[in-house]
């Protein structure tokens, strides 16, 4: 009597790509896997690059890292190494912490309310914005990004939530959906990095865009934490 073996994988249905053909032999299994691999890498990516909240949270840790505090003065980074160094650290921070607990969440370990999660997530924009200047928290941003990147580490958790996964292959998508989410974190960041560091000597971006920005996540945010926590529809 024979054991009857079975594999299973899941896949992410989207007008793009409506349909999926399936066959028993093992390199359309292999191949299978391969394409539901592939399209969960693309689910975290393209959450990433749509959560306005995520993106903006993110810049906010980024923009300062073309200033260093002597004291309590101001100066523009000279080199293009010391601000790579101080982005991969809070980068860092913020990836291992969102990393934990969209594990930790995506198994049903820990959970939180969405209302909850979504208005943190709002609140960290916030606080992040009025963060951006002040001497006190420039060196310790990659803690703020630790800490709030483990609220948006469930934010990251309800995507995958909303897609209803079999237990069988949960594993290989979460670890997917991760390696998604970095890479659409890291191409921000490839792209904001440079032309921060090219733009860091003129007076209008030191001196006007980069404070309006400041104003305007503080403003958003707030609307944001106001909409999700009360229910009220400001923006």
């Amino acid at each position: 009597r024979g054991l009857l073996s079975y594999s299973v994988s899941s896949f992410v249905f989207s007008p793009d790509s409506p349909s999926v053909y399936l066959d028993n032999s093992f390199n359309d299994i292999r191949s299978s896997r391969i394409e539901s691999f592939t399209q969960f890498v693309k689910e975290g990516v393209w959450h990433i690059w749509i959560g306005f909240d995520h993106i903006l949270f993110l810049f906010a840790l980024l923009a300062p890292a073309i200033f260093v505090y002597d004291g309590k003065h101001r100066q523009i980074q000279q080199g293009f190494k010391p601000m790579l160094k101080d982005v991969l650290k809070v980068v860092t921070g913020f990836t291992i912490a969102h990393s934990i607990t969209l594990t930790l969440a995506s198994l049903k370990v820990l959970t939180l309310p969405s209302a909850v999660i979504e208005s943190l997530i709002a609140f960290s924009v916030v606080l992040s914005g009025l963060f951006m200047f002040s001497a006190k928290f420039h060196r310790k941003r990659w803690q703020v990004a630790t800490l709030f990147g483990l609220v948006h580490g469930f934010g990251f958790a309800s995507v995958l939530a909303d897609l209803n996964l079999p237990l069988e292959g949960f594993v290989m998508s979460l670890l997917a959906f991760n390696v998604g989410v970095e890479i659409g974190q890291l191409a921000i960041v490839s792209l904001a990095l440079p032309l921060m560091y090219l733009l860091r000597q003129q007076w209008i971006y030191v001196h006007v865009a980069v404070p309006t920005t400041a104003v305007l996540m503080v403003s958003i945010g707030t609307a944001w934490v106001l909409e999700r926590s009360l229910g009220w529809q400001i923006v």
